[in-house]
């Protein structure tokens, strides 16, 4: 248990040091917030998501049934987020960030690490899958779902965004085995490594330019998240009659905390982006305290 614990907070930890590092920052030094985010968004973003695609040794084959339960799951978290938000009233706004904080886990950077040591490299071999599903259908929908204005205009949005070009190059060059000339695939690298961090220093910045005072709503929408996230998860591995490593990761890595994209994507193409933030560090800061929980939880299932 001491092990488990030491995994959960050396995972969490980095991400709070990086993010008081830019509350530092901004409290000290003026800063072109809005260009940082496109910089994050345009830029930065599309390099991880090629990056990825281009290295990965994982088949198509094997990912259909991650793929599969990761976009049910997905979709039903969008669909609670966004029912709840209606029956309470919320703003359009906060009912974005409602959605893109319920639907959005952490899977990269803090689901990869803490799979690993839960589950093994057969665990993490299913997080990457995991991880490239997201990559796939969250980064492709989820700026339409927050930008709104019609199905057809939204899907001509979407298909325009970098973010789907670095998609597709990504899978291009995977596909053919390209092996990219003069070491642009370090280039390549070196922009997909500058992403976490460059977003980590942007929500600090965020919280420094908007006082960090959780409330019930962060508070609910954290443990939607973190808990919300598992249960759905669960019932959909349950109805696909999923393997129990299958199960396990699918739970775990839809147990993580708020990703740093829902943030990114509110801050541009509409929603609450303070209160966004907020639940971002919040759900963080809690999943020290619930991923042993949900870790538990899954090992009784083995």
């Amino acid at each position: 248990m001491i092990d488990l614990f030491s995994s959960v907070f050396s995972a969490v930890f980095p991400v709070e040091c990086i993010v008081l590092t830019g509350f530092i920052f901004a409290k000290n030094f003026p800063v072109d917030e809005p260009t940082l985010s496109r910089l994050a968004l345009y830029v930065l973003s599309p390099a991880l998501l090629t990056d990825i695609l281009y290295r990965t040794t994982i088949s198509i084959q094997e990912a259909i049934e991650m793929f599969i339960a990761f976009g049910l799951t997905y979709i039903l978290l969008c669909l609670i987020a966004w029912g709840i938000g209606w029956k309470l009233g919320f703003s359009i706004a906060v009912q974005k960030s409602l959605i893109a904080t319920t639907a959005l886990s952490n899977a990269g950077n803090m689901g990869l690490s803490v799979t690993l040591f839960a589950l093994g490299e057969a665990g993490l071999e299913r997080a990457v899958i995991y991880l490239i599903s997201w990559n796939l259908i969250a980064l492709s929908t989820m700026p339409a779902i927050l930008k709104g204005g019609g199905i057809l205009p939204s899907i001509i949005f979407t298909i325009k965004l970098p973010i789907i070009w670095g998609m597709v190059v990504g899978l291009i060059l995977n596909s053919f085995d390209v092996k990219l000339p003069l070491k642009l695939d370090d280039g390549l690298h070196l922009l997909r490594e500058a992403t976490i961090p460059v977003s980590l220093l942007l929500m600090g910045i965020q919280i420094a330019n908007n006082s960090f005072q959780p409330g019930t709503y962060e508070l609910c929408a954290s443990l939607m998240r973190l808990l919300g996230g598992a249960i759905a998860a669960y019932l959909v591995g349950k109805l696909m009659s999923l393997k129990i490593l299958d199960l396990q990761v699918l739970v775990l890595e839809s147990a993580m905390p708020s990703a740093l994209a829902s943030f990114l994507m509110v801050n541009e193409f509409g929603g609450d982006a303070p209160r966004t933030s907020r639940v971002v560090v919040l759900s963080t800061l809690l999943s020290f305290l619930t991923l042993p929980l949900i870790l538990w939880a899954i090992s009784a299932t083995s």
